[in-house]
């Protein structure tokens, strides 16, 4: 779901933007966008999680997902530039290799269940 509203936002705002914004900016913007509006659906639906703070758990929530915008901040420009591959194809070539690591992390960290830790 993060993927493909991402990779919306991500090709509308391409043609509309990319002679005066850089790619990367709109990439930035695109993946803020995109996690704003998922995150109630994560927290709620996917993880169902109802105990804890709706602002600290974003704040996991958009850590872990800032490595992955990093991961494209440094894979794009090599496929992009170097390579020639178009924005959107290479952040489909970039995207799969960290949606299963990040469903990993947010279900063990960001939306762990807080009664299932132990405390010493």
């Amino acid at each position: 779901m993060t993927m493909m509203l991402y990779l919306s936002f991500l090709a509308l705002a391409l043609p509309i933007f990319e002679s005066s914004v850089p790619y990367i900016v709109l990439v930035a913007i695109s993946h803020l966008l995109a996690l704003v509006i998922v995150y109630p659906w994560y927290r709620l639906v996917v993880f169902r999680v109802s105990e804890g703070s709706w602002t600290s758990g974003f704040l996991r929530f958009y850590l872990v997902s800032s490595s992955f915008l990093a991961v494209s901040v440094i894979g794009l420009p090599i496929l992009v530039e170097i390579m020639g591959v178009s924005v959107l194809a290479a952040q489909s070539l970039v995207i799969p290799m960290s949606t299963v690591l990040a469903y990993l992390i947010n279900r063990s960290w960001t939306f762990r269940d807080h009664g299932s830790v132990k405390r010493w």
